[in-house]
């Protein structure tokens, strides 16, 4: 099975610290992810983010409930972390938040980089649905940081 890579990149308009803080923030998880998903974090809050740090979530995939558990594997605070999938839905999925101050707005990177189960109709799926929905849950997360930081 391939491993299929995403990718997204977000100019937000607020300093680094800022932006960095919030996604050091495990509760601002649910406001990026879209309601359509019925994401809810199971692991109890606050969570120390460093690696090693595990967090369980409930979530809904095309009205399949699922558990997912992921680790955060990378953690260098202002620059980048990495968390992954070690329960859920996917074979595999990497995801790695890059973060670059560029004045007083703040590039984000966000890459996936996910592999199917091992289904027969796996690569079927992903050409049919599951690659839209990625966008989408993504299109979704960079309006949502957008809205975390309006202009000023």
């Amino acid at each position: 099975m391939p491993i299929h890579r995403y990718q997204e990149e977000t100019v937000i308009d607020a300093p680094l610290d800022q932006v960095f803080g919030f996604f050091a923030d495990a509760a601002n998880l649910q406001k990026l992810t879209p309601a359509s998903l019925q994401f809810k974090i199971l692991t109890p809050l606050p969570i120390e983010m460093k690696p090693g740090a595990l967090i369980d979530y409930r979530l809904k995939l095309r009205g399949i409930p699922m558990q997912w558990r992921t680790e955060i594997t990378v953690w260098e605070p202002g620059v980048r972390f990495v968390d992954s999938q070690i329960k859920g839905p996917y074979r595999q999925w990497i995801h790695e938040h890059r973060f670059q101050a560029e004045g007083d707005k703040t590039r984000v990177w966000d890459t996936v980089d996910y592999e199917l189960p091992r289904l027969p109709l796996a690569e079927l799926a992903h050409k049919l649905f599951v690659r839209s929905e990625v966008r989408r849950i993504f299109a979704f997360r960079g309006e949502a940081m957008r809205q975390a930081f309006p202009p000023k």
